[in-house]
């Protein structure tokens, strides 16, 4: 019987042990020199945070980047609204 780690990266979002890539980005070193502090302070291994960040950027950030302001979606409709017959004859 095989037993897998399974890590909760939040947001219901869990990652077994599965195939890996090796990656090697170079990256600033001030950046990495304190990635790695704050590994070894917390008692976890550098992939287990670069896997945690890359899984947030992608199940959170991204879709939020999609995502249309409900403020900027209004400001759009009122000036569409406003200036229908320009936008009209620019298009032409």
């Amino acid at each position: 019987m095989s037993s897998k780690r399974i890590y909760d990266l939040g947001s219901g979002f869990t990652m077994a042990n599965r195939a890996t890539v090796k990656i090697g980005p170079a990256i600033d070193a001030k950046l990495y020199k304190e990635f790695v502090a704050i590994a070894k302070e917390n008692g976890q291994s550098q992939r287990f945070l670069l896997e945690q960040a890359i899984a947030h950027y992608i199940h959170s950030v991204v879709p939020s980047q999609r995502t249309v302001r409900p403020e900027v979606m209004e400001a759009f409709r009122r000036s569409n609204e406003k200036f229908r017959d320009l936008y009209r004859k620019l298009a032409e």
